[in-house]
């Protein structure tokens, strides 16, 4: 598995979106597969408290799938709630929409799935123990590269002191994100398909 770090300088989240896009472009949807088995193995060493309520992503074809995931999280607690994004476009903020297994799920203008909100609950930041977020690539301190628009940075602005943040990768860590900025936030945790990073 060639998974190494893309370079041992530091990257621009530009130059890394560029990069990290093209990447994925060319990872196959088999080897999409035997990544989400092991990143599923590796979340599973996860030291997690008990957790009620989940915010995650429902993936992109190109991105981690986070069903296995949630799936693991329900059975380990049967009562546990799943949130999803809903995006506000118009000022790149967004919702946590309470979902259901018979939720429909809608994609949005950038082809992400998210749930019907007609008669679904809107969770508040504050409630949520765990979220797991989408990125394109992270470095080894802990912060990730996005889509570039800020809504997970402006959501987590709003969530408990105490929440875990999880991000997931199919790639390592580049060595460091040169243009961060104050509204940047760190991952607790980011899985890999080789290991489980701490921050």
């Amino acid at each position: 598995m060639n998974l190494k770090p893309e370079t041992l300088n530091p990257m621009l989240k530009s130059e890394a979106r560029k990069v990290f896009s093209a990447k994925r472009k060319t990872t196959t949807a088999q080897q999409r597969l035997k990544w989400d088995d092991l990143i599923l193995i590796q979340f599973q060493s996860l030291p997690l408290p008990d957790i009620d309520m989940l915010f995650t992503y429902a993936a992109m074809e190109t991105e981690v799938n986070t069903d296995p995931i949630v799936d693991y999280l329900h059975f380990r607690n049967p009562a546990i709630q799943v949130a999803y994004p809903v995006c506000e476009f118009e000022n790149y903020t967004m919702q946590a929409v309470l979902a259901t297994p018979d939720t429909p799920f809608i994609k949005n203008q950038y082809g992400t799935p998210e749930p019907e909100t007609e008669g679904a609950s809107i969770i508040p930041p504050e409630a949520i123990d765990l979220v797991i977020l989408p990125l394109l690539c992270f470095d080894k301190l802990g912060y990730r590269v996005g889509y570039g628009k800020g809504f997970y940075d402006k959501f987590l602005e709003q969530v408990s002191d105490n929440v875990i943040k999880v991000g997931l990768s199919y790639y390592e860590p580049i060595d460091k994100i040169q243009d961060l900025n104050e509204f940047d936030v760190p991952l607790d945790y980011c899985i890999t398909p080789e290991r489980m990073y701490e921050f």
